[in-house]
């Protein structure tokens, strides 16, 4: 059974299963679905841009950042995690935000262990609107809601944070407490034996003299009192906020673009920060492949030694038997890597090739010539070929010479031109060597006129 598409198989199971819960905002099991799939297959770098994704979309910035770091260093080409990355970055005003965020919501974290709740209500209002998708601060500004018995307002914030992370188990918790809160007031029971006051008059009647006056009651008098105060303080509102917009606000814009032009120079120098740590944690990642390749190949190593020094001893127990005939031996020998055995393994190796080749020779070229006489050139080519890799220069050049005919006649001219070359370089005076470059000049002719038709 191939385990390896299994692993890939279940992976992209729970890709498929996180991105159907990111759909309908269930940002909790989402995370847990796309974990489990980077648990199967780590390379799997559209699951870890979604996670980025899902991060990023309940406030949590700084892990969707760390999520498409590392799927852009697995694949630095073709991968939307590079698009993410530009976007954070080309948005200096939005780094600024978030960083300012969670500066706020650990400073909240600070005032809550001191027993500052309005202070840290009051920071997380702020929080919550200048960074609207931050779950964490909505959920620690619904729990001091809670603590200080504000059950309208937490449930205004965990209907918000509802909606950014359906199945979040904190907030779920805090909705449940609040509704056991509420279940448990219990409303005064009304006593059916006592009448109900009457309302006070709005007038007040009394005689002077033979004329009866009727004016307002007091509680009348106050309401009127009361709206005059209001109309007189939206009034004193109207004319500060014309002040401040024809007097102050000249100032304050010119300050604000003092400040923008300083925060412009921080936001470089940040970007600046994050490239450089970009760039560490790229030569990190760098090291660890060039660590995991080195281990690769130490492996791959150490098997072939292992497969060579087995064959070996395979090949030296037949060969002492001797029930085993020299071209089957030749064959074992032919499959060792001599350079992966110790010096005892080499001179073992030298002794039995001394032996077995020169017979395995003899009678892989008779076979080969015999089946190339016949035209059955890839039993030739099969036969030759182990000549040439046990004695290159057999039969002074005869075995290359013919494994060249074989390949030419069986449609291979590329492979007959090096092996023709080969005799020529190895036997340029003798018979074989003037067949060879006889045959070559034929082959460039043919080539030549294929080129010109």
């Amino acid at each position: 059974m191939d385990y390896t598409k299994k692993i890939i198989r279940q992976s992209n199971y729970w890709y498929n299963d996180g991105l159907k819960k990111a759909r309908i905002r269930d940002m909790s099991g989402a995370i847990v679905s796309l974990r489990r799939s980077l648990q199967y297959n780590k390379g799997n770098v559209t699951a870890r841009n979604l996670l980025g994704l899902v991060y990023y979309g309940r406030g949590e910035v700084v892990e969707a950042l760390v999520e498409w770091i590392i799927s852009k260093n697995l694949r630095p080409k073709n991968n939307l995690a590079n698009a993410y990355l530009q976007n954070i970055q080309h948005s200096a005003r939005g780094l600024e935000v978030i960083n300012q965020s969670i500066k706020r919501y650990n400073q909240c974290l600070v005032y809550c262990q001191q027993n500052g709740e309005d202070m840290a209500i009051i920071q997380l209002k702020k929080v919550t609107v200048s960074h609207p998708t931050f779950l964490k601060a909505h959920q620690l500004l619904a729990l001091l809601y809670l603590h200080t018995k504000q059950y309208a307002k937490a449930q205004q914030v965990l209907t918000k944070a509802r909606k950014l992370d359906t199945t979040n188990e904190t907030t779920l918790r805090y909705m449940h407490e609040l509704t056991q809160i509420r279940g448990k007031k219990a409303k005064k029971p009304e006593n059916k034996g006592t009448k109900k006051k009457k309302r006070k008059k709005e007038t007040i009647e009394y005689s002077l003299g033979n004329e009866t006056i009727i004016q307002p009651a007091h509680r009348m008098v106050k309401e009127i009192a009361g709206r005059f105060t209001l109309m007189n303080i939206v009034l004193g509102m109207a004319i500060g906020a014309a002040i401040v917009w024809f007097l102050i606000m000249p100032a304050v814009d010119e300050s604000k673009s003092d400040k923008r032009n300083r925060e412009v120079l921080e936001y470089s120098e940040r970007i600046n920060g994050l490239e450089a740590q970009l760039s560490a944690v790229t030569r990190t990642l760098d090291s660890y492949r060039a660590d995991s390749a080195d281990s690769e190949e130490a492996v791959q190593t150490a098997a072939a030694t292992a497969e060579s020094y087995e064959a070996l001893m395979t090949a030296s127990e037949q060969y002492s038997s001797g029930s085993y005939t020299e071209d089957s031996i030749a064959d074992l020998l032919l499959n060792i890597n001599r350079g992966a055995l110790g010096e005892n393994g080499q001179e073992r190796y030298d002794d039995l090739t001394e032996s077995v080749y020169p017979v395995a020779c003899s009678s892989n070229y008779e076979s080969g010539t015999a089946s190339y006489n016949v035209a059955n050139y890839d039993t030739a080519i099969e036969a030759l070929s182990k000549v040439v890799r046990m004695d290159e220069s057999y039969d002074d050049g005869g075995a290359l010479l013919t494994l060249g005919l074989a390949c030419l006649d069986n449609g291979d001219p590329e492979s007959a031109t090096n092996y023709l070359k080969r005799v020529n370089e190895l036997f340029p005076d003798g018979e074989y060597g003037e067949e060879a470059r006889t045959k070559l000049d034929e082959i460039a002719a043919a080539a030549s006129q294929n080129t010109e038709e």
